[in-house]
């Protein structure tokens, strides 16, 4: 008994509380009720259970009280009241008033009516009971203060007070705010709940919306049931509270100036979402069903993948809905949606992103199992990916994909728990009650736009069929799918509760169902001119329409170097550090000309030139602010704080007066969902150069499904445009596997119809035109940039202001070096891509071997195959190519240049493969192994 004691709320829950009331009462003993005032009254007149001197230490009555409570089972904490005065017993049971209330707080929802199923019995909760804290039955008619919650006006009776408790806190709507460490919103939870008993105020007009929307929901899902028997379609039933959960979200988010809705969820009731909540036309659902639709795209995913945008009208003006294409990869759809929701804020210069909610539905299983989720839920109130709250709805299933035991979904009690990690408050509703689902709409968007917080809303419904409908779930699930079949629908049910209180007829309800019916099967037989009035058919022409952007035109040298003395310019009295100071000493040079320019200053003036055309540029990553290796320096420190608040200094942000938006963010440490973000951020943003930088190529790993899924196919899928170009980190310099390889041949497997372009440039002025190039490119592709670590320094890897100003990308750099009579002598042409190009040059001059000509690849695709040709065509005795590079035969690009360079060498030429053996690594561990092989495959590569 004692154990369980010392576990309950009197001491974690109340202790505070009583304290705070101790402090109140020490300062003016008036400001407490009547009842704390004879308590304290009566402990200063005791002695302390320890013998402590109480004028030395004010709060040792209370300590005292309390650890002498501790010592006692809690159903003798009331009696423990022998000898005191009647004051002090009263203040004891107010006490445990108080603790009982503070018990209802914290896990009340924990018995709440949520399951629509009642299949498992409810689970019993001593803490909730009156008697754990020692109150008898005489104790019920007892009036106790009400003091600190919102229940009543006054006082009330022990009995109102737990009814009121269980009304407010196990009912169809359970939430969960305690975990929250500001008070504040504790405080607005306990209000917003406690004052209205958790019971939703709704008008006839709304209860009869709400009938409708279901009918809706559910009609849609019987008539695909009814037509396409068999056909997977992931079935919104026992779920279909969702539709009005979501037309709850935008007409009342509407009323609140919400503006635009972005959405991602995964398959389950996707297709009932998009034609009931996005509106799209009934008659291009039945088209993919049947199989008519065109291919409007090189290919074309399944109908549960799509996405759709449309304008929702209502009363409070109309709102744009996003439902964001998503893959079979269930989660990873959220920090997609958070980019494309922090775009829109970004383009609209909302000031506080009320205007943009993004909405994440989640599945029961997924939200606790996929860790994209923890991931996105970490970006929250970051200041680079931050989207001032999102609204997360779970689609409660109570099942998963087989299992409905939680030993097997997850640890945590709820399934939501995972939330808590940034204290979301979470709301538990049950399915069945619409309107308490319409309610927690509502208190979720309060609480978004009065504390720009994100909120759970826990949808406990169920599953009608198995994950999909070819699925025996009954098979696994016998108890809970036989409670299913015994089932009658959500609509059923609410559709009798509104007969019952005469807010519609029967026949009334029924003409929802009927009307629902006939638009189907209009829809079904005609053009399918169906589109709702509410909505005006977006389509997918935001995703289509690429911009036209200006051609990639470089800035004079004149203006480049008034570039390049801004952004190497720092405040008067902003204190450097020396390091820094070094760097900024060497741009400086290099804007006055008496230095090349270096890779970061090249990178620099790109942004630079971009920004004072009025393009942004984002550019996010681990590190990225000032580089993972030093080079950037984006973000100026001030090493003293004195001359600025926040003691830091960005050259870029004063470019001129018209100029773009710079942002650069050191990202949490996430790959796919900083990744995924950025990749949503770019198909809304087209006038931003948007880049995702890996602290080293190879980390790009944990981002994989991001870039099989979105980045490489994502046009070919859904017509999904993006310009986002990722910089990765990429070279073998003895650092071991971890840090050698961006896996660069995993892009080239990726690369075909055109879907990005994949480069490995290896002077400032090449990374120069590139950027240039991609931000200026109407036909937006994504980037995949090989960026270089030792060459970042590296002194031939410079260029001048003039390479800037003039010329372009070049996908080749032939030899510069050989001019038109050793051409003549060449026999052997080197081709390589990235640092080995130096390692070769260097060889070349040791070696004394002039007339081999070593020609760079500087876009391995598209392949530049006719430059190649003509490249090589200039070399009359050739008699051998070789494709030289450092890593391992089975990596990197062989395989996939090896085919398109035996189309184009010439009768007669041998091509050789000049690189280390296939290795099931992708670099050795030990620096001198590297050295080794770097020097055998650079001889190799003219000797071989």
């Amino acid at each position: 008994m004692l154990k369980e004691h010392q576990s309950s709320f009197l001491f974690g829950g109340n202790a505070p509380y009583v304290e705070a009331q101790y402090e109140l009462y020490l300062a003016d003993p008036d400001a407490v009720t009547s009842e704390w005032r004879a308590w304290f009254d009566a402990l200063r007149d005791t002695p302390a259970i320890d013998g402590s001197d109480r004028d030395d230490e004010p709060h040792a009555p209370v300590i005292s009280s309390f650890v002498e409570m501790a010592k006692r089972p809690p159903r003798a904490v009331i009696a423990a009241a022998d000898g005191a005065t009647d004051a002090l017993a009263l203040a004891r049971k107010q006490v445990a008033v108080q603790t009982l209330i503070a018990a209802y707080r914290m896990i009340g929802a924990r018995r709440a009516d949520l399951d629509p199923l009642a299949w498992t019995p409810p689970r019993a909760y001593a803490e909730l009971t009156p008697a754990y804290y020692g109150l008898s039955a005489a104790d019920m008619a007892t009036t106790f203060s009400t003091a600190d919650t919102f229940l009543f006006d006054d006082d009330a009776t022990l009995n109102d007070i737990v009814a009121a408790l269980e009304q407010t806190y196990t009912g169809t709507l359970g939430a969960e705010f305690m975990h929250l460490a500001d008070a504040q919103q504790r405080r607005w939870w306990q209000m917003r709940l406690e004052s209205t008993r958790a019971m939703p105020a709704l008008q006839a007009v709304e209860k009869r919306r709400l009938l409708e929307r279901l009918s809706a929901a559910e009609g849609l899902e019987k008539y695909l049931h009814a037509r396409y028997v068999g056909q997977t379609r992931f079935s919104l039933e026992g779920g279909e509270s969702l539709i009005v959960l979501l037309d709850e979200l935008i007409r009342y988010g509407a009323s609140k100036k919400l503006r635009t809705l972005v959405l991602g969820m995964a398959h389950r009731g996707r297709l009932n979402v998009l034609v009931n909540i996005v509106g799209k036309p009934l008659r291009a659902l039945f088209d993919e069903f049947d199989g008519k639709d065109a291919e409007q795209f090189q290919a074309v995913d399944v109908k549960y993948h799509k996405g759709y945008t449309s304008t929702v009208e209502t009363d409070a003006g109309p709102v744009e809905v996003v439902l964001a294409f998503n893959p079979s990869h269930l989660e990873i759809v959220n920090p997609v949606v958070q980019g494309m929701a922090r775009a829109k804020a970004d383009m609209a210069a909302s000031a506080d992103g009320d205007d943009v909610l993004p909405v994440e539905i989640h599945g029961d299983a997924a939200i606790s199992g996929q860790g994209v989720v923890m991931e996105t839920l970490s970006l929250s109130y970051t200041r680079g990916h931050g989207t001032g709250g999102t609204v997360h709805v779970v689609v409660n299933n109570q099942i998963g994909f087989t299992t409905s035991d939680p030993r097997d979904t997850r640890s945590s009690f709820h399934t939501t728990d995972v939330a808590k990690m940034i204290e979301a408050p979470i709301l538990h509703v049950n399915g069945d009650d619409p309107e308490a689902v319409a309610m927690a709409v509502r208190l979720a968007l309060d609480y978004r736009t009065t504390f720009k917080r994100s909120v759970v809303i826990d949808l406990v419904c169920f599953r009608k069929y198995g994950h999909q409908e070819q699925d025996t779930p009954g098979i696994t699930q016998p108890l809970m799918y036989r409670a299913i079949a015994s089932h009658t629908g959500v609509r059923a049910i609410y559709a009798n509760k509104l007969i019952q209180q005469g807010v519609l007829s029967a026949d009334a309800a029924q003409r929802y169902v009927s009307a629902r019916r006939d638009l189907l099967e209009r829809a079904h037989e005609t053009d399918g001119s169906d589109a709702s009035p509410l909505h005006e058919d977006a389509g997918d022409r935001s995703r289509l329409d690429a911009p036209t952007g200006p051609s990639s035109v470089a800035p004079s040298a004149e203006e480049l170097r008034g570039f390049a003395q801004r952004i190497s310019t720092v405040p008067e009295g902003f204190v450097l550090h020396p390091l820094v100071r070094k760097m900024i000493s060497g741009r400086q040079e290099m804007a006055a000309g008496q230095r090349r320019l270096d890779w970061g200053m090249g990178e620099h003036l790109a942004f630079a030139s971009l920004l004072a055309a009025g393009t942004s540029v984002r550019l996010s990553g681990q590190d990225s602010a000032r580089g993972t290796f030093n080079h950037r320096h984006a973000v100026l420190h001030d090493q003293t704080r004195v001359h600025r608040p926040d003691g830091v200094f960005v050259p870029l942000d004063h470019i001129g007066p018209t100029q773009g938006r710079f942002t650069v963010t050191n990202s949490i440490l996430s790959e796919a969902a900083v990744l995924a973000f950025e990749y949503g951020y770019s198909t809304v943003n087209r006038n931003a150069l948007v880049i995702w930088e890996a602290q080293f190529g190879d980390f790009a790993n944990g981002a994989q499904v991001v870039i099989d899924q979105f980045i490489a196919a994502g046009a070919a899928k859904w017509g999904q445009r993006s310009g986002l170009t990722l910089f990765l980190p990429h070279g073998q310099e003895g650092q071991g596997p971890e840090h050698a390889s961006a896996r660069l041949e995993r892009y080239l497997q990726l690369s075909a119809q055109n879907n990005m372009r994949v480069t490995q440039p290896t002077t400032p002025a090449q990374l120069f035109h590139l950027l240039l190039t991609q931000a200026r490119d109407s036909d937006q592709r994504p980037l995949v940039v090989m960026t270089p670590k030792s060459l970042l320094r590296h002194p031939e890897a410079t260029s001048t202001l003039d390479d800037l100003s003039s010329g372009e990308f070049r996908e080749l750099l032939p030899d510069a070096q050989i001019d038109a009579s050793r051409a003549a002598r060449v026999e052997r042409v080197i081709l390589a891509s990235g640092k080995v190009y130096f390692d070769l040059l260097d060889h070349r001059r040791k070696s004394g071997a002039a007339d081999t000509a070593i020609i760079r690849i500087e876009q391995l695709y598209p392949f530049p195959g006719e430059q190649l040709a003509a490249e090589l065509a200039g070399f009359p005795k050739l008699d051998t190519v070789v494709w030289c590079q450092e890593e391992a035969r089975n990596q990197g690009a062989w395989h996939f240049v090896e085919p398109l360079l035996r189309e184009l060498a010439l009768p007669g030429t041998k091509l050789l493969y000049a690189g280390p053996d296939a290795s099931a690594s992708t670099a050795p561990g030990s620096h001198s192994a590297h050295v080794a092989t770097q020097s055998a495959l650079v001889s190799r590569a003219f000797t071989g």
